[in-house]
């Protein structure tokens, strides 16, 4: 049984994160219970995903930190892909919900690469300092294009540029830059602390099955509340997993040049969905947070069974 679980930790957490959700909602006597816990898992889960974040970077190697050019590439290749989601919202959406649609597919593209990247990249065998890296370079690029794109899409947004771009950096800081730092000073001056860390593994990567939970309850709350039809809701789940795949596709493409397949594909593919439901919210039509919905549960799915081949590759 802990075998299993250690396998599938991600599909166990969705799992959990999907039954505990529904079982709050569909028994009228845990009511009260369901409003007690709201705030605390609205608390715990940055937690959760900044000790995910610190476990990781206390195994970075600093030195290795810098700029790669698979980094620049997998940036043009994020920025082509939005530019084309643009274009489709503008000639495209002639309806209400076409518009709703793509937007919904648009906050599974543009949002910067997500936290936990570097941790699922690490289980994969990839390079967890190059990762962070662009992680980093990925969260300022998708600062700037979140508030300078979305006005463009909806006229009544009210939120400045400027404001949004602080936000987001503000955002980013509390769960990427802190988490970073306390790595670095542990790493160079807890020893004792640091060697703990490092004799586990796993916990960086139990700590975001633990998030990976919440956010997934939280994901099934949105498409349960949302008010669209259930043929527009089946196309935002259809198009976000083939959004899914054609990023990993051009991600993992790139990489095969530099010889960072692995590294590439899950900067491209793997996104900070929290983000980019926020966004969703601030900006467009509510329903098409639901996208980034879908969006975390298709790619958690596909680290599933990546790491599933990565386990009977190793064994082999």
């Amino acid at each position: 049984m802990l075998k299993f679980l250690k396998d599938w930790t991600l599909p166990v957490s969705i799992a959990l994160g999907t039954l505990c959700y529904l079982i709050f909602y569909y028994v009228p006597a845990l009511d009260t219970a369901a409003c007690m816990f709201g705030p605390v898992f609205d608390v715990i889960f940055p937690f959760f995903v900044f000790l995910t974040l610190l476990v990781t970077f206390c195994k970075v190697d600093f030195h290795q930190m810098r700029p790669h050019r698979w980094h620049l590439w997998v940036l043009v290749a994020q920025v082509v892909l939005v530019i084309l989601n643009i274009a489709i919202i503008i000639f495209v959406g002639n309806s209400i919900e076409q518009k709703i649609l793509w937007e919904a597919v648009l906050t599974c593209i543009i949002g910067p690469s997500a936290s936990a990247a570097p941790v699922v990249t690490g289980k994969l065998g990839g390079n967890i300092s190059t990762m962070t890296t662009f992680t980093l370079i990925s969260s300022l690029a998708s600062a700037f294009m979140i508030p300078a794109v979305f006005p463009l899409l909806e006229n009544d947004t009210h939120i400045t540029f400027l404001v949004a771009f602080l936000i987001i950096l503000e955002k980013v800081a509390l769960v990427l830059i802190l988490p970073l730092v306390l790595g670095y000073f542990i790493r160079h001056y807890v020893h004792p602390m640091h060697r703990w860390i490092i004799s586990k593994p796993n916990l960086g990567f139990y700590f975001w099955g633990v998030s990976l939970a919440i956010t997934t309850g939280i994901t099934v709350k949105n498409i349960i509340h949302s008010d669209a039809s259930m043929s527009l809701l089946v196309m935002i789940a259809v198009l976000s997993l083939i959004v899914c795949f054609v990023q990993f596709g051009i991600g993992r493409a790139i990489g095969r040049r530099f010889g960072e397949k692995i590294n590439s594909g899950q900067a491209l593919f793997q996104k900070n969905t929290a983000l980019s439901i926020w966004v969703a919210y601030m900006y467009l039509n509510p329903v098409a947070s639901v996208g980034a919905g879908c969006y975390v549960l298709w790619q958690n799915i596909i680290n599933s069974l990546e790491l599933w081949d990565y386990r009977k590759q190793q064994q082999k």
